[in-house]
């Protein structure tokens, strides 16, 4: 029961913090900011630490690749943001120098294998900060509260799949990556998450003033299907590297990697769709 209570409050927490700071946007960026970039800082963090071996990296590294992966974030915010060509411009300043401190770094480490560690980080960035960034690239083509949906068919989907899953899951998904998760829980979240879209659409559609039933089942479907594969592609790196969470900082969850590992395979999936399916959605 404690465990239970635990994981209820934790969950609780994270879902506040996203919620907040995407509401808060109408007003200041500022809480966005810092949310996203602790959980890139600490996706980073949890991702170096799975990865590591006889060449583990230096503190240094790390917390160029930690701030590289704020960077890149910040990078997208400037890039949408600003509002003459120099100040769009000023997008590739942090890409720029994470790019020259990061590899002029791997110069002085002369014991490491220096295409895995520059492997190891450029991979952090790409699979936990850009996805990340890439919420920024959603929001310049749509409304804030898009992307709130986005969120809350993700948890409709973890929700639905894992309740279905414990309830009639029978046949396995992909056993040899996940051997608990089924084909039953996958149809069932992909259910409650479609069942959120129409109940978006006719209860709340003035708070999230996106009023086409179309976008919203097919954001729902979208962001189902990728949440499957986005929670896959995790277990892959847990199981390739022999660890059962991705880390502890969330009691009853695992760690941050644990609960975002659904949106690092969403939101590229969901800039996609707004970009080719709906482009005009604004």
């Amino acid at each position: 029961m404690l465990n239970l209570i635990k994981r209820i409050l934790s969950g609780a927490l994270y879902i506040a913090l996203i919620v907040a700071a995407i509401l808060l946007l109408d007003n200041s960026p500022v809480m966005f900011m810092l949310v996203f970039s602790l959980l890139i800082v600490l996706g980073i963090g949890e991702l170096i630490t799975m990865a590591k071996d006889d060449t583990t990296q230096s503190w240094l590294v790390n917390i160029i690749d930690m701030a590289g992966g704020v960077g890149l974030f910040v990078s997208f915010y400037l890039h949408y943001e600003g509002s003459t060509l120099q100040s769009r411009m000023l997008w590739l300043l942090p890409i720029a120098t994470y790019l020259l401190l990061r590899t002029i770094v791997q110069l002085y480490r002369p014991r490491q294998n220096a295409v895995h560690s520059l492997e190891r980080s450029f991979f952090s960035l790409g699979y936990v900060a850009l996805p990340i960034a890439m919420l920024n690239s959603i929001m310049s083509i749509t409304a804030p509260r898009l992307l709130l949906g986005m969120f809350i068919f993700i948890w409709l989907y973890d929700t639905g799949a894992f309740c279905v899953g414990v309830l009639l899951g029978r046949h396995r998904l992909f056993e040899r990556i996940s051997p608990k998760k089924s084909w039953e829980g996958v149809i069932g979240g992909i259910a409650v998450s479609v069942a959120g879209a129409f109940a978006t659409h006719y209860w709340f559609d003035e708070f999230f003033q996106v009023p086409d039933l179309n976008t919203w089942v097919g954001l729902s479907i979208v962001v189902a299907v990728f949440a499957t594969f986005g929670d896959l592609v995790e277990s892959l790196i847990k199981r390739t590297v022999g660890v059962k969470d991705s880390g502890h900082i969330l009691p009853g969850h695992g760690g941050i990697l644990d609960r975002i590992d659904s949106l690092l395979l969403v939101a590229p999936a969901v800039l996609i769709y707004l970009l080719l399916i709906v482009p005009n959605i604004r």
